[in-house]
């Protein structure tokens, strides 16, 4: 029998590439496009053998014009940490508008499901705790992070019209902080920053007081669910997180634990419209999907340092 085949939109990317190995190791084959503005080939060296994956570095922007049936598109091509969207504002909200439009114009003439790789930032600093797929959110739209979030937003709105008025099956995530390995060092996200600089000796950087929480999910744990999500028949938006809630402050101190550092910790100031908390109600998924996560936290820090340990030492010799 033919292969079923999936495009994945941002396949260089971190979560994108463990999602290509999946749909690989479930007998797909997997067209990976990405324009590595924010992805890296790095992060698909392991597939150049492999006959049933493809890559096209591609902008999503452009329309995306591909022979052969497509069974499945799933849309993770977005600029995802604070360092890229700030200092890529305008390719992040065309990503999250003209490259939505393409991938689910792409899933319309194929007749194949797709996926919308979503956010918890969508909920903003969030007044409702924790945050269910219920919620509106509490975005402020001109502030600096809006560029992202209201991408998301507007991505998540286009997405249900091609449901509504087109008739395409469409499937949500709101993906909450997702870490494992394949992460960019220098991404600005508070696993890499903070785990890299332990491991360098330097003093870790932690914004506010420390007393903002966020919810880490292994990546696997992602993946697992998104799978389940495009062969499940929900249509809503679908949380896709890890319920357990930390501090930064116990983070910091959980990087230092199990790199073996002892290191400074130095606040700076809270950034603009930097949520106080975050963590997913995962109701949804438990019903819908049969989905919760199964690698808890220090398991997951045990597989992911190790890589940050191997990308820090490559940095260090050039």
């Amino acid at each position: 029998m033919t292969p079923k085949r999936a495009v994945i939109l941002g396949a260089a990317g971190f979560i994108g590439s463990h999602l290509s190995d999946r749909f690989l190791a479930e007998g797909w084959e997997v067209l990976g496009v990405d324009n590595l503005v924010t992805g890296t080939l790095r992060n698909l060296e392991h597939l150049k053998a492999e006959p049933r994956f493809a890559f096209l570095e591609q902008d999503v922007c452009t329309p995306l014009v591909l022979a052969g049936a497509v069974e499945a598109v799933l849309d993770f091509a977005s600029p995802a940490s604070p360092i890229d969207y700030l200092e890529k504002p305008f390719e992040t909200m065309h990503v999250g508008s003209v490259g939505v439009d393409n991938a689910l114009q792409l899933a319309e003439q194929k007749g194949a499901r797709f996926v919308l790789s979503s956010t918890s930032e969508v909920y903003g600093d969030p007044l409702e705790h924790p945050q269910r797929e219920s919620y509106w959110g509490n975005v402020n739209p001109i502030g600096p992070r809006s560029v992202y979030d209201e991408a998301k937003r507007f991505a998540e709105a286009i997405t249900m019209a091609y449901r509504r008025y087109r008739k395409v099956e469409t499937r949500m995530a709101r993906i909450f902080n997702t870490y494992g390995p394949r992460m960019r060092l220098n991404d600005g996200r508070v696993v890499p920053t903070l785990v890299g600089q332990a491991l360098r000796g330097e003093p870790l950087t932690v914004f506010g007081d420390g007393l903002q929480t966020r919810s880490f999910c292994y990546v696997d744990d992602n993946v697992e669910g998104i799978w389940r999500l495009l062969h499940s028949g929900y249509m809503e938006p679908v949380n896709i997180g890890n319920p357990h809630e930390m501090t930064i402050k116990a983070f910091a101190d959980a990087v230092q634990r199990h790199v073996g550092s002892h290191c400074d910790i130095v606040h700076r100031p809270l950034p603009q419209d930097d949520p106080r908390v975050r963590k997913p109600d995962i109701s949804r998924a438990r019903e819908v999907l049969g989905w919760e996560p199964k690698v808890d936290f220090e398991e997951g820090m045990r597989r992911t340092v190790p890589w940050f340990r191997e990308q820090v030492a490559k940095a260090a010799r050039g």
